[in-house]
């Protein structure tokens, strides 16, 4: 082929094709071939675009220049050089033939948005260009910031805005390097050793900072300040200070474990270190704080929290436990006399009221992280024999060291505990410190047995051994801090025991009376808080009392001291005082009694529990208000927050279920929600027992029912509710749970289409369909009204599109029941599909043979807004097809539409005679109907 135009015209249709390779040889052929320079720009412009597709860019744009040098307004060519030239970096050049293009076409938007994507990029790349500028200048300001910090003659104002500005400035990665290039970890170390609480602060907050998401970087800190030196930092009696060095060894511990930010790459990865060499040399300094006596009471409470975060497995699908081993190995003993602390005894390191627990807590945290029985029978026998080798019965306060391990011990690992109490001599070795005359030996004793007794084959032991001591202990002992406790351990074993009378059988008087000085210790504030704990542990057993449980929710004060002491969040204070919030609002499990076997039991003389007459529903009701009133939801929210290893989910449970009574009241909802009782509700639904995630759900789904999402879970957090509400709509919950479910899911799917799209994610439909076929008329009601909201959605509408289900089949079917608010969501519903998909209005004539009927009777309705929706889905009906029009003018519709469009107008009912007349007047406009005149 020797035609320069054929063989252009071969190259368009190889290009249309995209085989761009051979059209490039056509344009090339018919370019050797042509003499027309008018033809050659073409072919020049069109082989550059060839190259543009294959990406040869350099090629493509001296094509392209080729055709502008033949015409210099080729407009193809201007544009094709100028993608060309962007390809290539050179932007100014790509720009230049841009703004020509649309100097010749300024209304072609193609090149409108070239022009201004060109003109950002040129902007990036000037500012990118004085980036040395940049950091040059940044450093300058460093080292200003620095010079400020370290002279003592700088003014305070001066110094605080350096502090900030430097703590900033590390928390960016491009700050930091430069903080960290420019000698800073040094300058930050000369900050600290000022011993100025305030620059210290600033110094430890930058280097966390400049750790955070940076192995090598968060290494080369460790190696150059010491772990030594940052553990006697965390060691300093300032919580501000040991907090936040507890923060920077966390962060590096983050790094070193490959936790948290996403991590910078580059050329300094090949400085870091083995990191489990580190973590170890970390773990080691940590133990090795546990039992130094220069250490503070806050510094042994960080390492303590440091060892409970990051030894233990986060996921036990992981099968490396190598770290949990390692510090039983090196550590267990440690923790062990840790515990065993004794806080009365002049010899006790420096703890505060939470390092025992806390040690409790690790040594739990342990024993649940091992694999295998012979790791556990590891961890047995190194507290066995670390127990008994401070068991000496010619030194008592060696013993009694042992015998507060094994306490601690049992608010741990329990099973554990419980093996420890079976050793020989250590159960006859609390019973006879009892009656000893020291009281330090009494107060661990009866510690002791306390703890000792939640077994009940233990609290046997004790009560055939144990009660008589305790009795005299109460009775004799001037010290409140053993009498509170022989009090608990008397209403414990009374629990325990199992009997109604066991509480009074034990302490010898009223309830109310020992209730009474139970809460004269919880409102003391002279008694230490670790003492005022165990009158809240008192008043959880007293409470199962209704006459106690009435008069406490009267003692404001005793509320107010307690809900105090809940926001120390300690694990056994905050069960405590859950528990004592369960028995005041009744919101425990309780056995319906069967009126049969109540008389079969009578007619055997067998004894038959009656209710409390202050158990009844009216007193319920007014404990749970005068909670509401003394800020008992602010209590809740607070404990709600703990730290998981101390919010238990046996304390979630019980949260839960006051959470759920005191939502019984709609009225009282808002306050709940005021008080943040909604945020409180949502980690409760989500972790825990089943039973505590069914009772917050409930709860959520009480408050969603009938408030304003917007206002009761701002934000994002709406969104996490789904769920629990989704989890209720089960066969196996009760009928009150489903349906408050589906009122809340009702309420959501109203607000927007992003809520209704997490309902569908969450697998609601099938359950809201399958409540829709329910005999119970409000569960149908509920079912329905949610459809109706849901069906605005794209996705579920499709669903009923989508060939071979009933979906729409059920919908109309509904609309013909009986049940009012059953009929006017279930139009509702198909008002909305029948608008959305057209598809549905012929599908809706097909599914059954009543759909004629079921119109007819929605058009003819008493109630107004059930007869607007019948007539719109007539409207629809219309709209969509002109045989579905005919289909609905040759029925008695006609006649219906024809009486409603005749009326007079009516403000009243003015809506339903519009549609009315807008379906007559698209029938006219098909030509169906004659124009006819109002009557």
């Amino acid at each position: 082929m020797e035609d320069p135009i054929q063989l252009k015209e071969e190259g368009n249709k190889y290009f249309q094709a995209s085989d761009y390779e051979k059209a490039a040889q056509s344009y090339t052929q018919a370019i050797k071939l042509s003499k027309d320079k008018a033809l050659q720009a073409v072919l020049y412009r069109n082989r550059a675009a060839c190259f543009l597709k294959k990406e040869e860019y350099a090629k493509a744009a001296s094509d392209a220049s080729r055709a502008i040098d033949i015409n210099s307004s080729d407009i193809k060519a201007l544009y094709r050089r100028s993608q060309a030239l962007e390809k290539l970096g050179k932007l100014d050049q790509a720009f230049k033939d841009a703004q020509k293009c649309a100097t010749i076409e300024p209304r072609n938007k193609n090149f409108q948005e070239t022009l201004r994507r060109l003109g950002a990029d040129i902007q990036e790349k000037v500012n990118l260009g004085g980036a040395l500028r940049i950091q040059f200048s940044t450093d300058l300001r460093v080292q200003k910031m620095f010079e400020i910090l370290l002279d003592e003659n700088s003014e305070k104002e001066k110094r605080e805005k350096a502090a900030n500005n430097l703590i900033v400035l590390g928390r960016e990665e491009a700050g930091a390097e430069r903080i960290f290039q420019n000698n800073g970890v040094s300058l930050l170390l000369q900050l600290i050793e000022t011993k100025n609480a305030e620059l210290i602060l600033a110094a430890v907050r930058t280097l966390s900072g400049m750790c955070t998401g940076h192995k090598a970087r968060a290494t080369a800190i460790l190696h150059y300040l010491g772990i030594d030196s940052i553990c006697m930092w965390m060691s300093v009696d300032n919580e501000e200070i040991s907090l936040a060095v507890c923060n920077l060894l966390q962060t590096i511990t983050d790094c070193l474990l490959g936790q948290g930010k996403e991590e910078h790459h580059g050329k300094e990865e090949a400085l870091v270190l083995d990191t489990k060499k580190d973590l170890r040399m970390i773990t080691t300094r940590l133990l090795d704080m546990l039992v130094s006596k220069k250490v503070s009471g806050q510094g042994r409470d960080r390492a303590l929290n440091l060892l409970n975060k990051n030894i233990p497995r986060k996921d036990l699908k992981d099968h490396d436990n190598s770290r949990t081993i390692f510090v039983i190995d090196n550590g267990l003993k440690k923790i062990l006399k840790v515990v065993g602390q004794i806080p009365e005894m002049p010899d006790c390191l420096p703890l505060t009221e939470n390092t025992q627990l806390t040690a409790s807590i690790l040594l739990n945290k342990l024993y649940d992280d091992l694999r295998c029985d012979p790791e556990r029978d590891n961890y047995r026998v190194i507290c066995e024999e670390y127990i008994k080798s401070k068991i000496d019965p010619q030194n008592m306060d060696k013993t009694l060291h042992a015998i507060q391990m094994v306490s601690g011990v049992l608010q741990g690992p329990f099973d554990l505990g419980n093996k420890l109490l079976g050793m020989k001599g250590v159960m006859e070795m609390m019973v006879a410190l009892c009656g000893s005359e020291r009281e330090i030996d009494q107060l661990v004793a009866v510690e002791a047995l306390i703890h000792a007794s939640t077994k009940l084959s233990r609290a046997t032991f004790i009560i055939s051994n144990g009660v008589t001591l305790l009795k005299e202990i109460y009775k004799k002992t001037k010290n409140e801090k053993i009498k509170i406790r022989a009090l608990v351990g008397l209403c414990k074993l009374g629990s325990a025991g199992g009997t109604d009378y066991g509480l009074r059988q034990f302490a010898e008087g009223s309830t109310e009376k020992l209730a009474k000085q139970c809460r004269k210790w919880l409102c003391n504030t002279t008694i230490d808080a670790r003492t005022r704990k165990w009158a809240v542990e008192g008043l959880a057993y007293l409470t199962l009392d209704a006459d106690v449980k009435d008069d406490f929710v009267e003692d404001e004060q005793a509320l107010q001291a307690m809900f105090e002491l809940a926001k120390m969040s300690d694990k056994t204070i905050l069960y405590s005082v859950a528990s004592a919030l369960v028995n005041c609002t009744n919101s425990y499990d309780t056995k319906e009694l069967v009126p049969e076997l109540v008389q079969l039991a009578k007619f055997s003389k067998q004894h038959v529990p009656e209710e409390h007459p202050k158990d009844k529903k009216d007193f319920i009701v007014k404990r749970v208000k005068r909670l509401l009133k003394a800020g008992v939801v602010s209590a809740l929210a607070c404990m709600v927050k703990a730290d998981s290893a101390i919010l238990t989910d046996q304390s979630k449970e019980l949260i839960a279920r006051v959470f759920l009574a005191l939502c019984e009241d709609p009225k009282d909802r808002g306050t709940i929600v005021a008080q943040g009782g909604g945020k409180a509700l949502i980690p409760l639904a989500l972790e825990g027992t089943d039973v505590g995630k069914i009772k917050a759900s409930h709860a959520l789904a009480k408050i969603a029912a009938i408030s304003n999402p917007d206002i009761a879970f701002p934000g994002e957090r709406v969104y996490e509710v789904v769920r629990p509400l989704v989890s209720l709509l089960n066969t196996e919950r009760d009928g009150l749970q489903n349906y408050e479910a589906l009122l809340g899911l009702t309420n959501f799917s109203g607000r927007s289409d992003k809520l209704r799209m997490k309902i569908v994610k969450e697998k609601a439909l099938p359950d809201i369909e399958n409540y829709m076929f329910e005999n119970h008329d409000q569960l149908r009601q509920a079912a329905t009204e949610c459809m109706c909201n849901l069906v605005v959605n794209k996705e579920v509408q499709e669903r009923f599109v989508a060939d071979g289900n009933d979906r729409l089949k059920l919908v109309v079917l509904l609309c013909g029941e009986d049940d009012e608010k059953v009929q006017r969501a279930a139009a509702g519903a198909l008002a909305m599909l029948t608008a959305a998909q057209k598809k549905l209005c012929s599908k809706m004539t097909e599914v059954t043979t009543q759909w004629l009927e079921i119109l007819q009777r929605l058009c003819l309705h008493d109630n107004m807004e059930v007869q607007h929706r019948g007539l719109v889905i007539t409207f629809n009906l219309i709209s969509a097809d002109k045989e579905l029009a005919k289909k609905v003018v040759e029925t008695e519709l006609l006649e219906i539409l024809t009486f409603i469009g005749k009326q007079e107008d009516d403000p009243k009912k003015q809506h339903i005679i519009n549609v009315a007349r807008d379906c007559l007047t698209k029938c006219m406009d098909y030509g169906l109907i004659k124009p006819l005149s109002r009557a």
